[in-house]
């Protein structure tokens, strides 16, 4: 069949209550990352437990993580009104917790709540564009559940900033607990009269995948967090090996968080899935960048905080403008955008100096921009690739939701890889920063290769009836 030409933002705006819901889902879970990220120092100092501080990442992500590959599981039995109310509740919860947290490890139980309620909303965000946009308008709908991400890391750290500074830490979780349930009642009242195809009974947990991916992605985390370097070896070989389980176990069972399709010969969904992990992980570089601004930048606080956030623009930015491509035009966004990417990174490694002239600073953040900007040329086409490539309804939902799940575990995986990285570099910040950048390049190279096997053939989209 004829790829279908995307729709229009003017038609997209009929469905502004429904993608309010989607987007601001996947919104409050970006704002929470680098909020917490931005917090965290001032609130060690007022409640103790900075020997759990590194932690209140690697909770986070688990859960997130956790909550994403069920996320179409969830849907199925509650429904969508049902699951948008529940993910709301747990991120509310998980932000009341934060708010009032007397001492460290109980922030920590807030923040578990935090990241299962935003894995939840972000794996339901991408299957309903499926089930609630028509086909035309998924590019559009996904540019900006996509451009969330973007935003949301682009204005944590800003908020952040803005209110430890001003000894107000606890409001930020405040306002973090009213906005979910905002955004919760919200979808309440916008999505009881939406009815999910019929798919028979809801699937059962793949506890396996789940209990594999959990213990990969935890010791990659825990090894961002040790010096030692034979248990970083270790770490790194055992996150390895459950990530080549996952895979096995997958599959062979009748039970996957991925869809079948993804591991058969000849598939299209495989290649979708790596390009989108290799392009989220690439984010986590972030997390370094102020550091380095102020170090090597020698910038003011404030000033080094939009390096932490000049990558996540410019995939914001860029998708707005890239979700009308279609047809070739479409997949040479697709195989462009990591290459992109890996030149924008590429340069950064080898610029990076300590003592720079401001005039190479400035070019720094605009090399960020532009290397954020192909992962937003790529991104749109690529969820839009994953749900028409399905092999009927029941599994052009779990498509979908699984765009979420494969973005959670790369970005959980790359923040993993960055420190583990920066760790390596030490006691010599310009060595990290190296490091850091030359790693990801490296990573985003293997982006470029899955996106040439996804483009170097036509893959056939399945008519795949949407509810609009």
């Amino acid at each position: 069949m004829s790829e279908e030409v995307p729709g229009t933002w003017r038609q997209l705006r009929q469905y502004w209550a429904v993608m309010t819901v989607l987007a601001g889902g996947v919104l409050v879970g970006a704002v929470s990352i680098y909020l917490a990220a931005s917090l965290l120092p001032t609130a060690v100092r007022d409640i103790g437990g900075d020997q759990l501080y590194a932690w209140n990442m690697t909770v986070y992500l688990v859960g997130q993580v956790v909550a994403a590959m069920l996320a179409a599981n969830v849907l199925r039995r509650a429904g969508a009104q049902g699951a948008y109310v529940t993910g709301f509740g747990l991120f509310a919860a998980g932000s009341v917790i934060c708010t009032v947290a007397p001492t460290m490890p109980i922030m920590l139980i807030g923040r578990g709540l935090q990241g299962l309620g935003a894995g939840l909303l972000t794996g339901l965000g991408f299957a309903l564009i499926q089930a609630t946009l028509p086909a035309a308008l998924w590019s559009r709908g996904s540019a900006v559940i996509s451009a969330m991400f973007g935003l949301g890391n682009f204005v944590g750290p800003a908020l952040g900033g803005t209110l430890a500074q001003a000894g107000a830490w606890r409001w930020a979780f405040g306002a973090l607990t009213v906005l979910a349930i905002t955004l919760g009642a919200l979808a309440a009242r916008v999505l009881r009269t939406i009815q999910l195809p019929a798919g028979g009974a809801a699937p059962r947990i793949p506890r396996w995948a789940l209990v594999l991916v959990v213990a990969a992605v935890a010791s990659l985390s825990v090894a961002s967090l040790t010096d030692s370097a034979p248990l970083i070896v270790a770490l790194v070989i055992t996150a390895a090996i459950m990530a080549v389980g996952f895979v096995v176990v997958e599959g062979r069972s009748s039970t996957r968080v991925l869809p079948a399709s993804t591991y058969r010969r000849g598939s299209a969904m495989r290649w979708i899935y790596l390009t989108i992990a290799v392009l989220a992980s690439s984010v986590a570089v972030e997390t370094f960048l102020p550091l380095f601004g102020q170090q090597l930048g020698d910038l003011p606080p404030v000033a080094a905080g939009f390096y932490g956030a000049a990558l996540s623009l410019g995939w914001a930015l860029t998708q707005v403008w890239s979700a009308s491509a279609h047809g070739r035009r479409a997949n040479a966004l697709m195989l462009g955008g990591p290459a992109v990417l890996v030149i924008g990174l590429a340069v950064l490694a080898v610029t990076i100096a300590a003592d720079a002239s401001i005039g190479l600073v400035v070019g720094w953040l605009v090399v960020l921009v532009l290397a954020g900007s192909g992962i937003g040329m790529a991104m749109p086409h690529l969820t839009v690739r994953a749900m028409s490539s399905a092999e009927d309804q029941a599994e052009a939902q779990q498509a979908a939701a699984s765009i979420a799940t494969v973005l959670t575990m790369g970005t959980a995986s790359g923040a993993a890889v960055a420190g583990l990285l920066v760790n390596l570099g030490q006691p010599n910040l310009e060595t990290s920063a190296r490091y850091l950048l030359a790693g990801f390049a490296l990573i985003a190279v293997v982006g470029i290769a899955t996106a040439k096997r996804l483009t170097a053939r036509r893959y056939e989209p399945v008519a795949v009836d949407s509810m609009a």
